[in-house]
Parts: C-alpha cells; structure tokens; sequence
C-alpha cells in the first residue's frame, strides 16, 4: 500500500515525456501558493498556465486565431511548450541579458520557410538560442486563411532572455520586474 509521501518513477517514454512539463507546472504552483504575499495578478500559477494552455486548432491543425496577434500569440504558446526547458517562468528581471527580436515567416501548410534575426545586442549565444527553439518548434498551427497573404504569413516575436540563459517570448511574457 502506498502513502502520499511515496515517489513514483516512471519509464521515460512519449507520454512521460509530455507529462512532465504539466508535471512540473504542478509543482511550481503548488510551492507557489505556499510562498504568500506577491501580486495576485501577476502569480507563478497564471504564467504557468499561460505557458501550457493548449493552443486551439481545427481537426486539420489550422488555428482557430481570427487576428494576427491571436495567432501570434498560439505560436508563442507553442515554442514555449515544446522548448519548456529554456523557458523561464516567472517575472523577466529587470535588466534582461538580451532581447532578440525575429521575423519570420509561416507558409500556408504551418511549415518555418524563413527566419531572421532583426534586432540583437550581438549576443550570438542568445541569437542561436532563439533562431533554434523557433526551428525546433516548426510545423506550426495552419495560420487561418484570413491572414494568409500569398500563401504565407510573416510574423515578428521577441525572445527576453535573463542571465541565465532562459527566455520568455513578449507575446506571453508576464511584466518585467522593477529595478
């Protein structure tokens, strides 16, 4: 018989590893809501939510957006959840390392056919992280049709990196600290 203080293992396979990040959220909030005080309206918990919460599609994978920034917004959902470990979860500190801002473009099918790093303080580190969580996450959510001009959509995000090295995408990103 088991007791709540016993620690379960499980074999590492797909859908542990698709568990773990809501796993690990779990976590978070719930040392979170033992912590006390802060702003309710800026908690650990709702940023976590933010990170997970499912980007809605179709049956055929296209996204239900009906504008640009919904829709940027799902793609920013989506690069946070598939690169979960670079990702920092709470408030981005004051004074970042670096802000890489990219565009790219998304075809008709979700495909990444191109991507350019467009404003950066030359931290190549944080640029190849950046260029490389974007091209890790693709195929993307279909963009709606509405947005489509010539079989594709462009799209700008920034990367906010802290000292260590972990981001959050402005599109998601909870209010920066104060100094």
């Amino acid at each position: 018989m088991r007791n709540s203080s016993d620690i379960v293992v499980l074999p590492s396979t797909s859908v542990t590893r698709h568990l773990a990040l809501p796993l690990a959220c779990l976590l978070v909030t719930m040392v979170a809501g033992c912590s006390g005080g802060g702003d309710p309206k800026t908690t650990t918990a709702e940023t976590v939510k933010a990170i997970v919460d499912q980007v809605k599609t179709t049956e055929d994978g296209t996204s239900t957006a009906t504008t640009l920034d919904e829709y940027k917004t799902d793609l920013a959902q989506r690069i946070s959840r598939v690169n979960s470990t670079k990702v920092h979860v709470d408030r981005p500190q004051a004074l970042l390392r670096s802000v890489i801002v990219i565009r790219f473009t998304v075809s008709s099918d979700g495909s990444l056919l191109r991507s350019d790093v467009v404003r950066t303080n030359r931290d190549k580190a944080s640029e190849t992280t950046a260029l490389a969580t974007l091209r890790s996450t693709a195929p993307f959510p279909k963009p709606p049709p509405a947005l489509l001009r010539n079989g594709k959509v462009e799209v700008s995000e920034t990367w906010l990196f802290n000292n260590d090295g972990r981001f959050q995408l402005r599109s998601v990103a909870q209010q920066q600290m104060s100094e």
